[in-house]
């Protein structure tokens, strides 16, 4: 599942994907794969990718169903 929460509280900081890679220690091709669904990070780098981008767990990596 996309993660477009993730890309758009990014963008919201006015940051590329290798911008925040680089703030969370990752590649960008990892930043990439989040947003496209195809890799479910860790609790440590969910935790890191919130802090710099100010949000919380819930804002960014809750499944809510629509």
């Amino acid at each position: 599942m996309k993660n477009l929460k993730l890309k758009s509280a990014r963008a919201l900081k006015d940051m590329s994907q290798d911008d925040l890679a680089k703030a969370v220690g990752v590649s960008r091709q990892t930043i990439n794969a989040i947003e496209k669904g195809d890799y479910n990070p860790t609790i440590n780098l969910c935790i890191a990718i919130c802090k710099v981008l100010g949000v919380t767990l819930n804002d960014l990596f809750w499944i809510t169903e629509e």
